[in-house]
């Protein structure tokens, strides 16, 4: 009778993808290896947990500063455990130097994150690109997808988002002023307006970015706009692979990038960074009662020594951990932009408590 029941319970928690003797630390900052003993290479990722593995998406960096460019692609690892890393091989890759596509070899492509659409049954990738050789300058969305979580996937386009639409919480001064200009009149924008009245017409910027499927199977693409002053979140199509055109600004004026959201009893928050290129930086926080918000700012989440630095990583995702009620990690990075490759990662578990959520440096921590 003993053996069955602990059979009953080995199987029962094999089924949340967690085994019984994964007791094991997480250390953030240090190198982290795949089975094969080799470093895992998957900066600015994002994570899917289907079918009872994990799939871990991110940059493949190559060596020295070049390799903050796209070299290779986007890399996947899976796990049933947080712990035990699969290397999937790379998701989608760039094409040839000199072919002239969007995302040929050299160009720069952050932060992909994937989704599953169940009623496409298709995995749909998201991922800020910047064309080859442009530094910054078009901050564009590319999109790919699969019909295997692992890939390959096939890249459908890129380009700005949302052209010719208004955020739903534009001011009518501002779309006035903006007709104005447009039929040759003199008019005055607000100063936190202008480059959302700027790009009105070509679409808007989006660099550092997420995304987020809520209950009810709508997804939404989060990401810093407007040279990089607001963020806006917006509505994805049924199939996720383009926008819908319903979209907000949030945060207006506030410069934050790397934003990274989860959902706990109802409300829903957001972590972001502010913006001082590779340099770490105080993070913020946010909660609201609907994904397109309004949003309530909750201050720097990280407490103890070098808070202010939030713990010298970025935010780049929020993971809920399957079968864990209320446990979320926080996934970050440690940039390391004079040798790309040599990135670490920094995860720690999240605290929520009295409407917030904190995070607290530790060396090395259990599930």
């Amino acid at each position: 009778m003993k053996t069955t029941i602990t059979m009953c319970l080995i199987t029962a928690v094999a089924a949340l993808g967690i085994s019984c003797a994964d007791n094991r630390e997480f250390l953030p900052g240090e190198v982290w290896l795949d089975e094969n003993g080799v470093a895992i290479n998957a900066h600015g990722g994002g994570m899917l947990y289907h079918d009872g593995r994990y799939y871990w998406f991110g940059e493949h960096k190559t060596e020295g500063e070049g390799g903050n460019r796209a070299n290779v692609g986007v890399h996947c690892y899976s796990s049933r455990n947080l712990h035990d890393w699969r290397d999937e091989g790379i998701a989608l890759a760039v094409d040839a130097e000199g072919s002239g596509s969007p995302i040929e070899k050299g160009c720069i492509l952050e932060r992909p994150k994937v989704i599953y659409n169940k009623q496409t049954d298709k995995f749909v990738m998201w991922f800020h690109l910047e064309l080859k050789d442009r530094g910054y300058s078009a901050a564009m969305s590319g999109v790919a997808v699969s019909d295997n979580i692992t890939g390959p996937y096939k890249f459908l386009n890129a380009g700005r988002v949302n052209a010719g639409k208004w955020p739903l919480n534009v001011s009518d001064e501002t779309r006035q002023a903006a007709e104005a200009i447009a039929a040759g009149r003199e008019a005055e924008v607000a100063d936190n307006d202008r480059f959302l009245v700027r790009d009105f017409a070509v679409g808007q910027m989006a660099r550092d970015m997420t995304l987020f499927v809520d209950d009810d199977g709508k997804a939404y693409h989060i990401y810093a706009s407007e040279e990089n002053q607001t963020l806006q979140i917006a509505e994805l199509t049924d199939d996720y692979t383009a926008h819908s055109g319903r979209y907000v600004r949030a945060f207006v004026g506030r410069s934050m990038e790397a934003p990274a959201i989860f959902k706990h009893d109802g409300k829903y928050y957001l972590m972001m960074s502010g913006c001082t290129g590779w340099a770490p930086n105080a993070a913020r926080s946010a909660v609201a009662d609907a994904v397109m918000g309004e949003w309530t700012e909750l201050g720097n989440p990280c407490i103890g020594d070098d808070a202010d630095k939030t713990f010298h990583s970025q935010s780049t995702y929020m993971l809920p951990v399957a079968g864990r009620k209320d446990t979320f990690i926080y996934m970050g990075d440690r940039w390391k932009p004079e040798n790309a490759i040599d990135g670490r990662y920094i995860w720690l578990p999240v605290t929520l408590e009295d409407g917030r959520f904190t995070l607290t440096w530790q060396p090395s921590w259990k599930l």
